[in-house]
C-alpha cells in the first residue's frame, strides 16, 4: 500500500484549526479551480463553516483562464458543487490575447489579479488558496535550482500579500502543513469528484518537472517535509535577518525615507555591517526610491561589488554610478547616495530589462 493510499482525510477538528484565524473575519473568497486541492478547500471551509454559531461568508471564486477546452466545463462543475454545498460561487473569465510564451506566469498574474477584483467586489480582504506540504516543497526545488537565496528558500509563507500589486489583499494558505494526499483522501471518503489539470504534468513547465524529480529525491530522505523543513527554518532565519536590518536602518541612513526625496547610507558603517544585513539595507534603499519593485538579488550582488568595492576617493575621478530598479546609486568616499532615476534613463533601463 502507497503512502497516498494510507492518507487519512483531515478531520472536522483538523479544519476547525486550520481556519480557527479567519472565524471573526467578514467575508473570505475560496479560489476553487476543480482540481484535488481546491476542491477540498471548498469542502472543508464549508464544513467548518457550518459548524460554527457565527462565521465568515463564503464566496467561492473560479478563474475560467480559458486554455483549455475543458476550462469551461470544470468550472460549472464547481458551481453546481458549491451549491451543494451552500457556497455562494463566482465565474470569472480571464479574456483578451494570452502570450505564446511564458503562459503559466501570465496566466498566474492574471489569476491574481482577478482574485482579487472578486474579494473587493463581495468585500473580502482575504484569499484562500489550496497550495499544499507538496506545492511548498516542489517551490522549495525550483528556487534551489535557480540560485535563491535564504528569502527565496523560505517559499510560501500561510499569510502574505497578495502578487503583483494587488494591495491590501492578503492570500491565505491554510494547508502548507497538509500532503496532497490527505486532500484526495477527504474527497474519496465524501465521494466528491474532482478535475484533472494534464499541465500538471506536463514536462514543458518547470513546477511539472520539478515535481517529476520528488519520487527519486524522497528515495534518498529528501521528501516534500524535508523540504517543506527547510522552508520554516530559512523563514526563521530571513525574520531574524530582516530585524537585523531594521535596527541598522536608523543607524546608517539616520534621514527620513522617502522615494521623493534620496536617501544617503553612511559608506564605513553599511561596510562594516554583516554582508547579508548590508546588502538588503541596500535594497531595502533602492525599492524606497526607485518604482520597479524588489532588487533582484543576484543584481543587488553585482551592484555591491561594481559600486560599492570601488574606490571613488581618488582625484579627479567621478563617483561610479548604476541605475537599478528605477534608482541611480552613486558611491562616493564617505557615503552611497541611491535616488530617483530620470525619467528618460528611467524608460531605457526598463527596456533594456525586457
Amino acid at each position: 500500500m502507497s503512502a497516498a493510499e494510507r492518507a487519512l482525510p483531515v478531520s472536522s477538528a483538523e479544519a476547525a484549526a486550520l481556519f480557527a484565524d479567519l472565524a471573526q473575519l467578514p467575508a473570505l473568497v475560496l479560489a476553487v479551480s476543480g482540481g484535488p486541492d481546491s476542491t477540498a478547500l471548498a469542502l472543508l471551509a464549508a464544513r467548518w463553516r457550518a459548524a460554527l454559531p457565527r462565521a465568515p461568508k463564503l464566496v467561492a471564486v473560479t478563474i475560467d483562464h480559458g486554455l483549455r477546452p475543458a476550462s469551461a466545463a470544470e468550472a460549472k462543475s464547481v458551481a453546481r458543487l458549491a451549491r451543494e454545498l451552500d457556497l455562494a460561487h463566482r465565474i470569472v473569465t480571464w479574456r483578451g490575447r494570452k502570450p505564446t510564451t511564458g503562459i503559466q506566469a501570465a496566466a498566474r498574474k492574471a489569476r491574481y489579479a482577478l482574485l482579487a477584483a472578486a474579494a473587493r467586489k463581495v468585500g473580502a480582504r482575504h484569499v484562500l488558496t489550496a497550495h499544499t506540504l507538496d506545492d511548498q516543497a516542489e517551490t522549495v526545488l525550483i528556487r534551489l535550482s535557480r540560485g535563491s537565496g535564504i528569502a527565496g528558500l523560505a517559499a510560501m509563507a500561510r499569510l502574505s500579500p497578495l502578487p503583483e500589486g494587488e494591495g491590501g489583499i492578503t492570500l491565505v494558505r491554510p494547508f502548507l502543513a497538509l500532503p496532497k494526499a490527505r486532500l484526495v483522501a477527504t474527497l474519496k471518503a465524501a465521494k466528491i469528484a474532482f478535475a484533472k489539470d494534464p499541465s500538471n504534468a506536463d514536462p514543458r513547465f518547470t513546477r511539472a518537472r520539478a515535481r517529476k524529480l520528488m519520487p527519486a529525491l524522497a528515495a534518498e530522505g529528501l521528501d516534500s517535509g524535508r523540504l517543506a523543513m527547510l522552508a520554516r527554518r530559512a523563514a526563521r532565519a530571513d525574520a531574524a535577518i530582516e530585524a537585523a536590518v531594521t535596527a541598522a536602518q536608523p543607524l546608517i541612513a539616520p534621514t527620513h525615507w522617502s522615494n521623493s526625496q534620496c536617501i544617503v547610507l553612511e559608506r564605513t558603517k553599511l561596510t562594516e555591517l554583516p554582508e547579508e544585513v548590508a546588502l538588503r539595507l541596500l535594497g531595502r534603499a533602492i525599492a524606497a526610491v526607485g518604482d520597479e519593485g524588489p532588487v533582484e538579488l543576484a543584481k543587488l550582488e553585482v551592484l555591491w561589488g561594481a559600486v560599492l568595492g570601488r574606490q571613488s576617493s581618488q582625484q579627479g575621478r567621478r563617483p561610479p554610478r548604476r541605475t537599478l530598479a528605477g534608482a541611480v546609486i552613486t558611491a562616493e568616499p564617505h557615503r552611497l547616495v541611491v535616488e530617483r532615476a530620470p525619467a528618460r534613463r528611467h524608460r531605457a533601463a526598463r527596456g533594456a530589462g525586457k
